[in-house]
């Protein structure tokens, strides 16, 4: 059994983090007129998209790690059955 995936709920929590201080800072800088507070909105919402981009890299990578070394233990395997035949 594998262990549970902490890199999910954290995600999660960093994503759901920064969209709601893009929100908030939308909110505020619509209701008090400040241009500057809509700009680091969207510097939030855009680190949010990031830190979803890099997460999908870095669950792809953990998966062509995980073909690589099951392909090597198939690899070792064949190897000591060679090894026992001859």
């Amino acid at each position: 059994m594998k262990p549970p995936v902490p890199s999910r709920a954290l995600t999660i929590f960093a994503v759901g983090f920064l969209g709601l201080d893009a929100a908030l800072l939308a909110w505020a800088g619509v209701g008090l007129h400040r241009p500057w507070l809509l700009v680091a909105a969207g510097a939030c919402a855009g680190t949010g998209l990031l830190v979803i981009v890099a997460w999908r890299r870095y669950r792809r990578t953990l998966a062509e790690l995980e073909t690589a070394r099951r392909e090597m233990r198939e690899e070792v395997e064949s190897l000591r059955e060679l090894l026992r035949n001859h």
